[in-house]
Parts: C-alpha cells; sequence; structure tokens
C-alpha cells in the first residue's frame, strides 16, 4: 500500500529567496524520508500552485494526501485559504482524501534554530553579551495568532535571562524598530533581533532594516532549511496519514 503524498504547502513570495527556500526545506524532508512522495506548493505569488501539485500527484496515481500548512501561526491564512484550497481540490477530483495538519506553529524547538541564526549573526557583528533580546514576527490582524508570538518571545527570554519583547512587521505594534529603540531608551546598548520567519522576503527585509537603524547590533537569518523544521513537518505529516486511515 503506497502511504500518502506530502504537500508541504506555503504561502508565497514575489521574492524568488522565498521559494527557493521552501524547496530546500523541502529538500531537508525528502533526505530524510526518501520513500516518501513529497511536493512544495504554494497557496499564491509563487509556484507551483496547490492545484497543480495536486493534479500531478493523482495523475501519479495517489488518491490520499495530507497537507502540512507551512504557517508559523494560525491566523487568516490558516484559517481561511488552506481550508478554502484544500476543499476546492477534493472538489476537483473524485475519490481523493486530502487531510490538512496542523500548522507547523511556534514549536519550543524553533527556538534552538533562533539561536544557531543568531549566534552566526553576532559572531559577524563581533558583540559577546547582550542586554535584550527582540523576536521579530510576520504579524497579523489576529491578536491570538499576536500572542502566541509573544509567550514564544517569553520563552526565549526566559532561556536567555534577558528581556525580551515580541514585534511585528505588519498589521501590529510594536514594529521592530520601535522595540528597539524602547530598550535603547531604558540605557540597554547590546539588543538583538531573531527573525522568526520562516524564509527571507519584503517583511523580513523590512523588520531588519527597521531594527539596524534603531540600533540592534545583529538581527537573524530566517528559520529556513533547517532539520529541526524539516522534522517538524514529518511529524505533523504522520499524524495527518493516521487520521486517514479508516476505523
Amino acid at each position: 500500500m503506497t502511504a500518502p503524498a506530502l504537500v508541504a504547502l506555503a504561502h508565497g513570495s514575489r521574492d524568488p529567496r522565498s521559494a527557493e527556500t521552501i524547496q530546500a526545506l523541502v529538500g531537508e524532508v525528502r533526505a530524510m524520508r526518501p520513500d516518501l512522495r513529497i511536493e512544495p506548493a504554494f497557496l499564491e505569488l509563487s509556484k507551483p500552485s496547490f492545484s497543480t501539485v495536486v493534479k500531478k500527484l493523482v495523475r501519479a496515481g495517489y488518491d490520499e494526501i495530507v497537507v502540512v500548512p507551512l504557517l508559523l501561526t494560525e491566523a487568516h491564512h490558516a484559517k481561511v485559504d488552506v481550508p478554502s484550497a484544500i476543499a476546492e481540490a477534493t472538489a476537483a477530483h473524485d475519490n481523493l482524501k486530502i487531510r490538512a495538519t496542523s500548522i507547523l506553529g511556534l514549536e519550543s524547538v524553533f527556538l534552538e534554530v533562533l539561536d544557531r541564526r543568531l549566534r552566526t549573526a553576532l559572531k559577524d557583528a563581533r558583540v559577546r553579551e547582550l542586554d535584550a533580546l527582540v523576536l521579530a514576527a510576520a504579524g497579523s490582524s489576529d491578536s491570538l495568532a499576536n500572542q502566541a508570538v509573544a509567550r514564544l518571545a517569553r520563552m526565549w527570554g526566559s532561556k536567555h535571562k534577558l528581556p525580551t519583547v515580541a514585534a511585528f512587521a505588519s498589521a501590529a505594534p510594536p514594529a521592530t524598530g520601535e522595540a528597539v529603540r524602547q530598550f535603547r531608551a531604558e540605557g540597554r546598548r547590546h539588543i538583538a533581533v531573531g527573525s522568526l520567519f520562516l524564509a527571507p522576503g519584503t517583511l523580513p527585509d523590512r523588520a531588519a532594516e527597521l531594527a539596524l537603524e534603531a540600533g540592534a547590533v545583529a538581527v537573524s537569518a530566517p528559520l529556513g532549511a533547517d532539520a529541526e523544521v524539516a522534522r517538524t513537518i514529518l511529524a505533523r505529516y504522520a499524524v495527518g496519514a493516521v487520521e486517514l486511515v479508516p476505523v
């Protein structure tokens, strides 16, 4: 019996670096599970589209697909766009079963990825000790999504015993520059920013630009094609595959 195909469904971006990073992340997942059919897809702005990938898998003989949304927070894309895309794909193909897993989310293990990215940035900046941290995320009009980021920021701060706040690139205050300036107003000078984004793009770039302009000593790269992220995708897939088994 063929295992369900895995579709890693990202939002998409006009910035080509974003799709390249998602492709690289899917490459990490494939390396861990070469026995599975694993495909990247995008909701918008990047190719291939979700519908294109589903058609490709159906032509290849797959009648079960597990979709892992590559989203960090439970906001509009997770609540509306992903279910809509899956409903359309299911309606377009008879006898096709598609199961969407929970989103990638804000796993505490991602803080380890953030730390690795930040250590690289700090090495380049030649800074040994920090006074404060800022956790930069995309931001959402959904307050619960922003609160989830704020909780992760508190966890990160507790881990390093440093004052830490969440900041957002859009839709919610504070912006990264505002967060850095507030810490500097308190007399803190060595402030670093962790980029809680999956891939490069306009929002991460803007968040980094504002932070550096405000005096941050370093800004980390996004999470990217990291093994911990890949393992989380496979963990989500395992749950979705079990849910497809009839009882």
